[in-house]
């Protein structure tokens, strides 16, 4: 496969990281939560749109929908019994988000079994541009992720909660002493982050099986994305999604995935070494 291709469908694989990695950034930006059950939640999504596309038999956008609010929903409660209890914990959090991503794996097994379900692709056919092979999934995938970055943007930069939760990720106590409930602007935060997990499980299901362990891959990637972009920095996420997707499918080409794989870590380790808060800081007050 030619270079050309290999970059052409990394457009894709940089979409999907980056649809995951912005509520995953957002999230800890915020909340300074490492969120170990963020692959559940696409997982969650994905196995909403097989209930309500494959079962339900309804249009693919509609599954996007409601994966977003379903996850949205798992996310708003999570946050309201689980970790506003342990807030500035951080190894509470990760402990007690470790221990629900084995619970909702489990339940899922349980409810639908270990068998991968599948979900088919709402648009079929490829476009072909000289020697490259775009299909139409892969486009709509690009889109979608530019369509939730602008959405994002605007939700943070042109609206009072934007700049509530911006103010809140700053300098919390200087907001509480202004008024703002922080409480809420960290379950709505929270809540929209895992909604964005939601959708992303919702894109990944035409393209890989719908199985109770397939966000996992993709919870570390975007780990990484987060961590190489800048904690909370929009702009890191879009360059650091950019940056894996790209370079893991042109370094397939020569040697393979897991070669890929490790030379992109160690390049993010060579990143972190002499740029600590990611290539993109977040100016805090």
């Amino acid at each position: 496969m030619g270079i050309m291709q290999q970059f052409a469908d990394g457009i894709s694989v940089a979409g999907i990281l980056l649809i995951v990695a912005i509520g995953l950034g957002i999230t800890f930006g915020v909340m300074k939560i490492i969120n170990m059950a963020h692959g559940e939640l696409i997982m969650i999504g994905a196995y909403t749109t097989y209930m309500i596309c494959t079962v339900g038999h309804m249009p693919f956008v509609v599954g996007m929908i409601v994966s977003f609010i379903v996850t949205a929903l798992v996310g708003l409660l999570l946050e309201k019994f689980v970790l506003r209890r342990l807030y500035g914990r951080p190894m509470e959090t990760l402990l007690a988000t470790f221990g629900i991503s084995i619970f909702l794996q489990q339940l899922i097994r349980m409810i639908f079994g270990p068998d991968g379900k599948s979900v088919t692709s709402p648009f079929q056919g490829v476009m072909n541009v000289g020697d490259v092979a775009l299909p139409y999934y892969r486009l709509f995938i690009a889109g979608i992720a530019l369509l939730m970055v602008l959405a994002t943007a605007f939700a943070m930069f042109r609206t009072k909660f934007g700049i509530q939760l911006r103010s809140v990720s700053q300098n919390r106590d200087m907001c509480e002493c202004l008024g703002i409930n922080t409480s809420r602007i960290d379950a709505y935060t929270f809540a929209f982050g895992a909604g964005l997990a939601g959708l992303a499980g919702a894109i990944l299901s035409p393209i890989k099986s719908v199985s109770p362990t397939m966000g996992l891959d993709y919870m570390i990637d975007s780990f990484m994305v987060v961590v190489l972009g800048g904690v909370g920095s929009l702009m890191g996420a879009v360059f650091g999604s950019a940056a894996m997707g790209e370079s893991n499918q042109l370094l397939t080409t020569f040697m393979g995935e897991t070669g890929a794989k490790i030379v992109v870590f160690l390049l993010i380790i060579l990143v972190i070494r002499f740029k600590p808060e990611g290539l993109f800081r977040m100016e805090r007050r």
